[in-house]
């Protein structure tokens, strides 16, 4: 029976709160700037996260939404390419901090030889970004494994990140954990064969997520910051946070009912 090997982290939504806190905030910017009277409210902006993919959420926008025809593509990226400079702006500012129990997380793994990995929509510009300016200047380097979401043929819920994460890492999908915020997040592990666990966001509080081994609302912080259990997996340590023990845990009774099963 193989051991946990890898965690793959999803990063808008999982890493930090990057839809609340810095993209709709983006979106809204560069429609302003457009002379657009168009403003994505919070829950206005939780809907369309359904649609992956900043620009494809804008095309969607306008047509399944306004019912309008199908926008120019040129005039589609020019505001995404704005949305992306107030993204990192934000970023740089230092505007969105890295979720509960994301540092500590991350620190276990590195200091227990579990490798670590990204798989996301992002595309590989903001990302770095992200990394640099939330989590460390020298965070690009934990990461051993980064697939960006303009570096595969289909985002998230197709495998594709997932697929070539795997094959980067030289790793079985048995032998990774997946980090998730989203159900189409979910649906792209799960396809790939990754088993997954979900840290819900603000916009992905009230969503369900099928194939997921367990959901929680934050991975917390022992004794101080206490993550809650809302679907599957297993009672959470007694200071409250999910650990990277815990998960090795978690991972190993789902590899075991595998096995069963078969």
């Amino acid at each position: 029976m193989s051991g946990l090997k890898a965690l793959i982290f999803d990063v808008d939504g999982t890493l930090a709160e990057t839809e609340r806190d810095a993209h709709r905030v983006g979106f809204n910017q560069a429609f302003e700037e457009a002379g657009l009277t168009d403003r994505w409210d919070p829950d206005l902006y939780g809907e369309l996260l359904a649609v992956p993919g900043g620009k494809e959420r804008i095309r969607h926008y306008w047509t399944a939404r306004k019912g309008e025809p199908e926008p120019d593509w040129e005039w589609v990226k020019g505001l995404h390419e704005r949305k992306a400079e107030v993204y990192t702006e934000r970023i740089r500012a230092g505007l969105v901090p890295p979720r509960s129990g994301i540092m500590r997380l991350l620190r276990e793994a590195r200091e227990a030889g579990v490798r670590l990995a990204i798989a996301t929509t992002t595309t590989r510009a903001p990302l770095m970004e992200l990394l640099a300016h939330t989590l460390s200047p020298e965070a690009a380097d934990w990461f051993e494994v980064i697939v960006a979401g303009d570096e595969v043929a289909a985002k998230k819920p197709s495998p594709d990140a997932y697929d070539k994460a795997l094959a980067d890492l030289g790793l079985s999908a048995t032998e990774c954990l997946a980090v998730e915020d989203s159900p189409p997040g979910v649906e792209s592990a799960v396809a790939a064969g990754i088993p997954v666990v979900v840290t819900t966001s603000e916009y992905t509080q009230n969503r369900e997520f099928p194939g997921a081994l367990a959901v929680y609302d934050r991975l917390g912080e022992p004794d101080s910051e206490p993550a809650r259990l809302l679907f599957g997996g297993a009672p959470l340590p007694g200071h409250g946070a999910v650990d990277l023990a815990y998960l090795r845990d978690l991972f190993a009774d789902r590899v075991t009912n595998r096995e069963t099963e078969a």
